[in-house]
């Protein structure tokens, strides 16, 4: 129930116009005269709100840090903003990170967050690592979402999973013996810089948010940035596309920081991305039409998962290669994995076909969760059997 209630809590009523998607924030609230005091008074006192008091201050010129649950977010702004007061958001996504910590807290002996890197705009990049063995070597499984930032489907469908995980250990046999082999490492926001712009500026804003010298557009396109016939069909050269490819493969510091820990790990058999939309199940090549020397293997692999995603509630997916099934495209994830000796290799776009798109409502993410689990469970299965 718990993690159920912490979808609820990421999805909000729009109100002044505008739905989000946050977690919890700290709000920074500078007071600049007694009227402003009393306004804010009135704020923090009302109940419906929940307010928590980080930092209090009863004296003009002093800032008063708020934590805001995410309920609570949008009619907290709207007050803030209609009396005037003066305010910041320190923390932009709480909640995120308050449930990594909670898993690796409930789940000591299984679960351990692990900073990868940062962003652009230095905001931190953590992991989920799953495991039951002991040394950092053992065959791995790389889960990814979040890549491009308006995909939030994506992200939420990455937290159910992590809490899917720990809360199956011991109970379901697919997952135990999973994990009595290999490691999990699960990224749900990979691209954390453009995951806040979509709640803050541009809701289906896809980039990071680099700056490029020279152009007055912002970002790169995270997915066309991999050293996989980088700068190819595709993508553009041009800053301002939303799929530039960047300056160099790995410009994005985002990008960068994940090639960085995989490569240094050396052992990661499985690489999985997850995006949406359009229910698709690809593996290589996006770069070209040519078949992956694993093809045979890998479409076998796609359609069992497909299969087992279906039987849940029903949802079609169309498997293939990324090039034939949707189109060619250079810099991917997964194409850069499976060059780089990661043969299982898989992305999913998840639902749905186009009915609501990147707006997918908050009552269709936990069937999202729950169905395309039994297609992760389906490729993890037999990357167990077939280690390489």
């Amino acid at each position: 129930m718990k993690w159920i209630l912490f979808f609820g809590a990421l999805i909000g009523p729009s109100i002044c116009g505008r739905g989000k998607f946050f977690g919890d924030q700290v709000f920074r609230i500078n007071v600049r005269n007694g009227d402003e005091i009393s306004k804010l008074n009135e704020l923090v006192k009302s109940d419906n709100l929940k307010l928590n008091i980080w930092k209090s201050s009863c004296s003009v010129g002093h800032p008063v840090d708020v934590l805001v649950p995410a309920v609570s977010l949008q009619p907290v702004e709207c007050f803030l903003k209609s009396q005037g007061l003066d305010y910041s958001v320190t923390i932009e996504d709480l909640q995120i990170y308050q449930e990594m910590d909670s898993i690796a807290g409930d789940f000591p002996h299984l679960a351990s967050r692990v900073k990868i890197g940062h962003s652009f705009e230095d905001r931190p990049m953590y992991v989920l690592k799953f495991s039951t063995g002991k040394g950092s070597q053992r065959p791995a499984i790389w889960l990814n979402a979040g890549i491009h930032s308006r995909e939030w489907i994506s992200q939420a469908t990455a937290m159910w999973t992590a809490r899917k995980i720990v809360s199956d250990y011991g109970k379901d046999p697919a997952i135990t013996s999973i994990l009595k082999k290999m490691d999990i490492f699960l990224l749900p926001v990979a691209n954390p810089d453009g995951y806040v712009h979509t709640h803050t500026e541009n809701r289906l804003w896809r980039k990071t948010r680099s700056l490029h010298p020279g152009s007055p557009c912002i970002g790169v396109d995270p997915n066309r940035n991999w050293n996989a016939s980088f700068a190819g069909r595709g993508a553009s050269d041009n800053p301002c596309s939303e799929v530039y490819h960047g300056p160099h493969a790995n410009s994005e510091v985002e990008v960068k920081s994940v090639v960085d820990f995989i490569q240094k790990h050396g052992n990661f058999k499985c690489f999985i991305d997850l995006h949406s939309y359009s229910q698709l199940l690809m593996y290589p090549y996006a770069y070209t039409a040519k078949e992956a020397p694993d093809a045979d293997e890998l479409d076998k692999v796609a359609r069992r998962a497909a299969k087992a995603l279906a039987s849940l509630s029903g949802t079609q997916y169309r498997v293939g290669s990324s090039a034939t099934t949707v189109y060619q495209a250079s810099g991917s994830s997964v194409d850069w994995a499976y060059d780089n000796g990661i043969k299982y290799a898989f992305t999913f776009e998840l639902r749905d076909t186009g009915h609501y798109g990147f707006l997918l409502p908050a009552d269709q993410i936990i069937p999202t969760a729950e169905e395309t689990w039994l297609g992760l469970k389906t490729i993890m299965e037999h990357v167990r059997d077939h280690l390489y």
